[in-house]
């Protein structure tokens, strides 16, 4: 209790206080709701950092939820000053607070349901999905893939001395449109990073074949590690990306995996995101800029990092114009069909918002709030946040459960998901989405299902101790 109290009063006191320090506070009723949201992210952020539990999928999303939508809002509406030109009215602010609010209790929502269901006898959907275990042969084909992949792309991405130089750098290189560009960059990135991650829990799958597993396994791990630190590095790709791969390769070890090493890691990611993440940026570009450091306040108004709020503002006043498009909900669902197939192919809504403000500068966010929002209003985005809370709930319960059960997808991809939300949070997701499909489909594809019993029993002889399992239950003793 003494824990929850203590960061409760730094995420709801003391940091909005140096936020509301700043002179010529406005105070108005947006302001006043942006505290209720603060004060829920911040309760709830400090219960997962206190929680004896590990909750991965919780802590990607009530991290984002308390920066983002916390803290960034809180001192634009204080200040008055806001990343973009674009401005809207105080009823235009009011419902862009109260839309956060309603994603968050849509969230807690579909969490708590999730959780009256976690000690049920009834197997779902994601408990045999996350006991797949780790496949030696499907694991070294995706490794000899990877390594393939890095030979050809690489050069033809500008080469190593590209990818140590700037984002920009790499960006420019080919002659291809940018999304297409993007795609060939993650499609040697994300193999790459599950390559290096499968190789490494490998070893605690046993096999017929050991000696030979072990002799490839030690060739090919420099190898991948050579190649994760060419494409993966976090002067070339995204800083969202790059934390998630360091992330996830720290938390899927046995050391990190407990419940107080899990809450030391928390705490030092919080204190990242809100340090140094905003200085990370240094490398986005050829020409090197001098970093300054200045207070939060300044730091959330003036950075685009933080214009998840603006976006959301000028969503809301965009569909009170245009309307609703439920349409638009195929996008990311179906965001491999080419346009050339699809020409009424719904655009990124980060881009359209953008364009519809007048700006200049278009590669902008559409936080999942404003997504499900313009696709048929309040309904869409409760319907999309309890589903969310529910599925982060069900991935960290069952994780919990199965944690001492080696190389199996609640150990790897749990974490990836968890880490990427800060990405999938954001938005567009027509932006992100692709990304995300290879980040969740390749797994699934280096993994078999649990080789003896169900695993949704399995899960629940060992979430109910007292209750033997199905097997045992019916034998006879003699």
């Amino acid at each position: 209790m003494a824990a929850v109290c203590g960061w409760s009063v730094v995420l709801t006191g003391l940091l909005p206080a140096l936020v509301l320090c700043a002179p010529g506070t406005r105070f108005g009723a947006p302001l006043i709701l942006q505290c209720v949201v603060l004060a829920h992210t911040g309760g709830a952020l400090a219960r997962v950092l206190t929680d004896t539990r590990v909750r991965l999928a919780a802590l990607g999303f009530w991290l984002f939820s308390y920066v983002w939508l916390g803290l960034a809002p809180l001192a634009m509406l204080a200040t008055g000053v806001y990343p973009h030109e674009y401005r809207a009215d105080d009823t235009t602010a009011f419902a862009a607070t109260a839309l956060t609010e309603l994603g968050l209790l849509a969230y807690s929502a579909g969490a708590a349901l999730a959780g009256r269901r976690a000690g049920s006898d009834r197997p779902v959907l994601l408990e045999p999905l996350l006991a797949r275990r780790l496949a030696p042969v499907p694991v070294l084909l995706l490794s000899g893939l990877a390594l393939a992949l890095g030979a050809v792309l690489v050069p033809r991405l500008g080469g190593v001395d590209a990818f140590f130089s700037s984002r920009q750098a790499v960006r420019q290189t080919g002659g291809a449109k940018d999304s297409t560009h993007a795609l060939v960059i993650w499609s040697v990135a994300v193999p790459a990073f599950w390559a290096l991650l499968a190789l490494l829990h490998l070893r605690r799958v046993s096999t017929p074949g050991d000696r030979l597993l072990r002799g490839l396994r030690l060739l090919l791990l420099p190898l991948l590690a050579g190649l994760n630190v060419i494409v993966n590095n976090p002067v070339s790709r995204p800083r969202f990306w790059a934390g998630t791969v360091l992330l996830v390769l720290l938390c899927t070890t046995r050391r990190f995996g407990g419940p107080r090493a899990f809450r030391r890691t928390a705490a030092a990611l919080t204190a990242a995101v809100l340090l140094v993440f905003p200085y990370g940026d240094y490398f986005r570009y050829d020409q090197r800029q001098a970093v300054h450091v200045v207070s939060p306040a300044d730091q959330f108004t003036t950075n685009m990092d933080y214009d998840a709020y603006q976006q959301m503002q000028t969503g809301i006043d965009y569909a009170r114009e245009t309307g609703f498009t439920p349409s638009a909900a195929l996008g990311p669902l179906l965001f491999a069909v080419p346009r050339s197939v699809w020409p009424g192919k719904p655009e990124d809504t980060g881009v359209g918002l953008a364009e519809w403000a007048g700006y200049t500068f278009t590669n902008l966010s559409a936080p999942l709030w404003i997504e499900s929002y313009l696709w048929a209003g309040v309904p869409a985005v409760v319907a999309v946040f309890c589903l969310l809370g529910a599925a982060g709930r069900r991935m960290d319960d069952v994780r919990e459960r199965l944690r001492d059960r080696p190389a199996t997808l609640a150990l790897l991809l749990v974490p990836a998901f968890a880490f990427y939300q800060l990405v999938f949070l954001r938005g567009s997701l027509m932006g992100v989405v692709g990304p995300l499909f290879l980040l969740l489909a390749l797994p699934l594809l280096i993994t078999t299902r649990a080789a003896r019993g169900s695993p949704g029993s399995l899960v629940r002889a060992v979430a109910h101790p007292h209750r033997p399992h199905p097997i045992l239950r019916n034998r006879r003793h003699p």
